[in-house]
Formats: C-alpha cells, sequence, structure tokens
C-alpha cells in the first residue's frame, strides 16, 4: 500500500519529535559529562556544551582523594545489596500475607502501611527510637528501618492480586502451606514486579547519605561514598565561598590549575554516583515497564 502524503507528514513529525525527545533527554547528561572532564577553573568562563574545552579528570581526582573512599565504596555497595535483597524478600512477604482474602487483619495492617506514607514520626524521635534499639553507629541503620515500605507493598499486593488463584489453589490441596506456595510459586511469579522494587530500592539506598550523616558520622568504618562526596562538596563551596572570579583564576595560576569549583566537582560527583545505577538498569529494563505497569492497574 501506497503512503499518502498525510502519512509521510505525520511520520517526519513523530521522528523529529521523537528526535527532539532524545536531545531533550540526554543532553543535561552529556553537559554534565562534559563539565566534569573539563579543566575545573576554564569552567568558570560558561560555555561548555557537549564536550570538554580544556580535557582535565582533576574533579575526578579531588571527588575520589579521601582517605576513606575505599571504605566508603565498599559501605555503600553493601548496603545497596543487602537492602535490595533483604527488604525487597521482607515486603513480598508481606505484600503476599496481606493479599490473601482469607486473612483477617489484612485490611487494618494495609490501613497503617498507608497511614505510614503520610505520618512521619519526626526527626528527633526517631532519633532517639533508634538509639534505643542499638542501631546508631551501626550498619543496620542503613537496612532495617526500610525492611518493608508501604509504596512497595502496595505493588507487590496488587501485583500478587493479579495472579491467579487456581495456582494456590492446587498447591493447598496437594498440603503445601502458605511459606511453601510463597517460595515456589508466588516469588518466580512475581520476577517482573520484584526486580522492578529492587531497582527503586537500589537507587534509593545508593544515592542516600542523610542517615549516615545523623546516625553514623561519627564511625569512620561506616561511611558511607554518597556522603564523603557531599562533604568534599561542602568544602569546595566553603573554599570559593566570598571568592571573587579573579581571585579564583589567580588561585588556580598559584596551584598549578589544580582547583576545583563546587560546579566541576557537583559534576563529577553526578557522574560517579550515576554509573552504577546506569550499568545496572539495562539488566532489568525489561521487566521493569512490565512489572510497575501490572502492579500499579491490576487489583
Amino acid at each position: 500500500m501506497k503512503a499518502t502524503r498525510e502519512d509521510l507528514t505525520f511520520d517526519t513529525l513523530k521522528v523529529l519529535f521523537l528526535l527532539g525527545l532524545v536531545v531533550v533527554t540526554l543532553y543535561p547528561f552529556i553537559n554534565v559529562l562534559a563539565v566534569s572532564l573539563n579543566d575545573p577553573m576554564d569552567t568558570i568562563r560558561g560555555g561548555i556544551t557537549v564536550w570538554p574545552r580544556q580535557f582535565s579528570i582533576v574533579s575526578y581526582q579531588d571527588a575520589l582523594s579521601g582517605q576513606n573512599m575505599v571504605v566508603a565504596a565498599r559501605n555503600s555497595v553493601a548496603r545497596t545489596v543487602v537492602s535490595a535483597i533483604v527488604q525487597t524478600f521482607a515486603t513480598a512477604m508481606v505484600a503476599y500475607t496481606l493479599s490473601r482474602r482469607e486473612y483477617v487483619f489484612r485490611i487494618p495492617i494495609a490501613i497503617i502501611y498507608v497511614i505510614t506514607m503520610y505520618v512521619d514520626g519526626g526527626l528527633i524521635p526517631t532519633y532517639f527510637l533508634y538509639r534505643s534499639l542499638g542501631m546508631v553507629n551501626s550498619f543496620h541503620v542503613y537496612w532495617l528501618p526500610g525492611l518493608t515500605t508501604a509504596f512497595n507493598m502496595l505493588i507487590i499486593r496488587t501485583y500478587i492480586r493479579g495472579l491467579s488463584d487456581s495456582f494456590i489453589e492446587s498447591a493447598k490441596i496437594e498440603g503445601a502451606n502458605d511459606f511453601w506456595i510463597f517460595m515456589r510459586i508466588i516469588l518466580p511469579l512475581c520476577v517482573p514486579v520484584l526486580a522492578t522494587i529492587i531497582l527503586f530500592t537500589s537507587v534509593w539506598q545508593w544515592n542516600y547519605w542523610w542517615d549516615t550523616f545523623i546516625f553514623n558520622s561519627s564511625r569512620v568504618n561506616l561511611t558511607t561514598l554518597q556522603y564523603e562526596l557531599m562533604k568534599r562538596l561542602a568544602s569546595a563551596n566553603a573554599a570559593m565561598s566570598g571568592t571573587s572570579m579573579a581571585d579564583a583564576f589567580s588561585r588556580a595560576l598559584d596551584q598549578a590549575g589544580n582547583q576545583v569549583t563546587p560546579r566541576s566537582i557537583r559534576a563529577a560527583m553526578t557522574i560517579i554516583v550515576s554509573l552504577p545505577i546506569i550499568m545496572v538498569y539495562p539488566f532489568l529494563q525489561r521487566y521493569f515497564v512490565h512489572g510497575l505497569t501490572i502492579g500499579g492497574v491490576k487489583g
């Protein structure tokens, strides 16, 4: 069938729109990458778009130069992996329990979970609670408080409700208990939504630094990569505070051009913390849309 003029016009406009959308989506990240790879003091002049004007890795060297960076990176990876696995598994168990109609307390407990999405105890009561539970200056503060979250539980519960009850009924006829059904039937069927929750949890845990600052800042062996990078950014902001551009250039010349700026260190930090997620996302992407859509619509 020969395409009409209207079809060609529509296809052309569609392609142009999608290309424009790709440019708008990718340009900020490419610009940040160019700034991070540009000489920090040259960046002050502005005009950096998608390619570094004066190539330099000083910003990365400065961002990763702290003596605690190895320990911080190890702790960030550990908290991300532990939280992604343990929290997703625990949340799935709660979601399966609250999805069963024969469980009489499913509605009150679900309401309590929803309330936690809108009501918070506050920072000071939370600190005293964590301290009384022995989680201050402890690795457990990274994964235990968020063992189950209302948002993730609701997504998984809705997904489970969309599954056929015949699987569970057949297993119970054969004498299977709920834990066996959960482990051998529900979990394999929930791979798409579980992959989605793992991605949500991993991104949150990898990027979060506030709990390190509040609960573990006095323990060097419990520091995280994001917390160390935030300290470095605060240091760069303090060093440049009240400094004119002429003074900044003069200081850079005195230090052989090794002076970093808040913008350059921020760009380097953005790339450093984004790369692991960008590397993991392609492996979970095929589950992501399906799991989130089914978990958010059905039920």
